[in-house]
C-alpha cells in the first residue's frame, strides 16, 4: 500500500467554507427560580475543544513553535501563517474525504459535484439521503461500489446514534480517533487530515503522514525518513500545537521540491 500524504485533493477535500465557531463555552445556569438553577446547576459543563479557528488559538500557536523550536521558527517567519477554514458539517466532511481517497483533484471534484447533485444539494447531504442511494445509483455518477459501502457504512452510524455531528465536536481527539476509525473507509490517517482541517483541532501529529514525516527529515537534518514510531519523541516541543506545526513540515517539503527542480 502507497503511504499516504496531503494532496491538493485532499486540501479541497478537507478545507471548503469559512470558520468553524468553535469557541469554548459553558452551559449557563437559569436563574428564573431556584429549582431550576439547582436542576441546571448539577448539569456538567460543556467544554468544546479547542480549535486553531478560534480568534488568537493560531497566534498563540505559532508563538509557541516559535519559541520551543529554533530551526521551525526560521521557517514560520519566512511562511505567510496558515488558515484553517470549513463550515461544512462533519458527515458532508466525511463523506467528502471518502469520495476524494485516492483520485485526482479534477475527478475527484467531478464525482463529488454529481454526488451533491444526486443528493439534492450540499444541505442534503445527511445519513437518511445517504442511505436511500442504491449503490447502482452511486456508480452512475461515479462512485465505486467499494466507496459506496464506506458512505453506507458511516451513514448506518450515524442513524443508529453511534456517531453524530454534535458527539463529533465534542469528543476529545482519543474517543474521536476511535470512533471514527470503525468505520470502513477511514483510517488512522484520513481521521488525522479530518482533525486538522475540518475541526481544527491544534494538538495532531500525523505520524503516518510521508510528506510531515519527509518535512521533519528535512528540519533535523536526519540522513533518513523517521519512522512513525519516532515521530513523537522527534515533534514532543511541539505540544500542544502539533497541527500548526504539521502543516510547517507540508510546506517545508513543498519549498524544498520547488528549489530544487530550481537548481537543475
Amino acid at each position: 500500500m502507497a503511504e499516504e500524504t496531503l494532496t491538493n485533493s485532499m486540501v479541497t477535500a478537507l478545507s471548503v467554507g469559512g470558520k468553524i465557531p468553535f469557541r469554548s463555552k459553558k452551559i449557563r445556569k437559569s436563574s428564573t427560580t431556584s429549582t431550576i438553577a439547582e436542576e441546571t446547576s448539577k448539569k456538567p459543563r460543556l467544554i468544546l475543544p479547542l480549535a486553531l479557528s478560534i480568534a488568537g488559538e493560531l497566534d498563540s500557536a505559532l508563538r509557541h513553535l516559535t519559541t520551543v523550536d529554533s530551526q521551525l521558527a526560521v521557517i514560520i517567519k519566512s511562511l505567510d501563517p496558515p488558515s484553517f477554514h470549513n463550515l461544512s458539517t462533519p458527515f458532508l466532511s466525511l463523506s467528502r474525504s471518502i469520495l476524494y481517497q485516492q483520485l485526482a483533484t479534477k475527478a475527484a471534484a467531478t464525482i463529488y459535484a454529481r454526488f451533491i447533485s444526486l443528493c439534492g444539494g450540499e444541505d442534503s447531504v445527511v445519513p437518511e439521503v445517504v442511505l436511500s442511494l442504491t449503490p447502482p445509483q452511486l456508480r452512475q455518477v461515479g462512485v465505486s461500489s467499494r466507496k459506496a459501502s464506506y458512505l453506507h457504512d458511516l451513514a448506518s452510524k450515524y442513524q443508529s446514534g453511534f456517531l453524530s455531528d454534535s458527539a463529533i465536536v465534542a469528543m476529545d481527539d482519543d474517543a474521536l480517533f476511535s470512533k471514527l476509525t470503525t468505520v470502513k473507509g477511514i483510517g488512522p490517517w484520513s481521521v488525522h487530515m479530518f482533525m486538522i482541517f475540518s475541526l481544527h483541532r491544534p494538538d495532531v501529529l500525523p505520524v503516518g503522514d510521508l510528506g510531515v514525516r519527509k518535512g521533519v527529515q528535512i528540519l533535523h537534518g536526519l540522513k533518513k525518513i523517521p519512522q512513525p514510531t519516532e515521530m513523537e519523541e522527534l515533534c514532543k516541543a511541539w505540544r500542544p500545537y502539533r497541527s500548526a506545526a504539521a502543516w510547517y513540515m507540508w510546506r517545508l517539503v513543498e519549498s524544498n521540491g520547488k528549489a530544487a527542480k530550481a537548481s537543475n
